[in-house]
């Protein structure tokens, strides 16, 4: 089993890495494969909303040029996926977001390619922002019918310059029990996959509010 994690920070070893990395290193003592994948430093642009993914169907952004496509296929075969964030004014950093926008959208036109993995978001600030950027990450998980991961508290953890983050001893602890729950969900998700099938996927009902 393989868990892939998208690294949202422009800085690669900063305290969003060493956050993933403390999760990481859980996830490896119970023999599941860990790798991060770093966007935060990339030039990405967000979502044009050609609907061109859900025309072709053919697991692809139309905006090529990028890593947007191939991270896509990486989360696809993985057998989970946490995805990261810095807090840039109490939100997800501006590259992180345009990536999940693209990524996200072209999993859910595309059949589900994230559906019934098991997710976890984690955030990475100094001081203040953390429970709005959690939520947001949270929504693109819910979006793709991903099973969630938790922790013993919100998956966030505090620092200023890189490297500080190991020092939040508490932040420490919530992400070594989110790298323990999670590969305890993944070996569930894997032994049970036979006795218990997941639920089949449905068609989307689209409305709004004036039709």
């Amino acid at each position: 089993m393989k868990v892939v994690a998208i690294n949202g920070s422009p800085r690669k070893e900063g305290n969003t890495f060493h956050a993933l990395n403390i999760v990481g290193e859980e996830l490896k003592k119970a023999g599941i494969d860990f790798e991060i994948i770093h966007v935060g430093n990339k030039n990405i642009r967000g979502c044009m909303a050609c609907g061109k993914c859900a025309q072709t169907k053919d697991e692809k952004c139309s905006m090529a040029g990028d890593t947007v496509n191939e991270a896509i296929q990486q989360m696809k075969v993985a057998d989970g996926i946490i995805i990261s964030s810095p807090v840039y004014f109490a939100g997800i950093a501006g590259t992180m977001k345009s990536f999940l926008d693209r990524a996200f959208m072209v999993a859910g036109v595309n059949g589900g390619l994230f559906r019934q993995k098991v997710g976890a978001s984690v955030v990475a600030l100094r001081r203040t922002g953390g429970s709005a950027t959690f939520d947001q990450l949270n929504h693109y998980l819910t979006y793709c019918e991903m099973i969630h991961a938790n922790s013993n508290y919100w998956t966030i953890a505090h620092g200023r310059m890189p490297g500080e983050m190991p020092q939040d001893e508490e932040g420490v602890q919530i992400m070594e029990v989110l790298g323990r729950n999670m590969a305890w969900m993944l070996k569930m998700r894997e032994q049970t996959k036979e006795s218990v099938p997941a639920p089949a996927p449905v068609a989307k009902v689209m409305t709004s509010f004036i039709r």
